[in-house]
């Protein structure tokens, strides 16, 4: 059963740089839209300035990771890991003020970050499974 277990690691697919660096800038182009949406104008109704700040710093520290990955091929794992985890961690304190009443509590709000999560987590495994080479 291990030799097994071993073997299904060895055939797994080692993602490249490139693939771990679309998901980083696909996942800023997400955030960047919610903090567009968020400024009222896209969408009226919609406009949060906390939201929109979040939103949009999130977005930068991910579109800085696949900058970083760029110039240091050999690191993207390392720089989509954390901001992955950053953007993780931001998500998730924006469904906790969605759940305690602070910040917008619409469906779409809710629905897009319940999507995120899933980007985010899948991004994730996109990062750890990177190799540079």
């Amino acid at each position: 059963m291990v030799s097994e277990a071993i073997h299904a690691d060895a055939e797994r697919p080692v993602l490249r740089p490139a693939v771990a660096r679309t998901w980083l800038l696909a996942e800023a182009l997400a955030l960047g839209t919610a903090s567009a949406v968020h400024t009222g104008r896209l969408i009226p109704g919609f406009a949060h300035a906390q939201a929109r700040t979040a939103e949009a710093v999130i977005a930068l520290v991910l579109l800085g990771a696949a900058a970083a990955s760029w110039l240091r091929p050999a690191w993207t794992r390392w720089f989509a890991i954390r901001a992955q985890g950053f953007a993780l961690l931001g998500t998730l304190v924006g469904l906790f003020t969605i759940a305690i009443g602070i910040g917008p509590q619409t469906v779409p709000d809710v629905a897009y970050h319940l999507v995120l999560l899933a980007a985010l987590a899948a991004g994730l495994v996109v990062a750890v499974r990177c190799r540079a080479g």
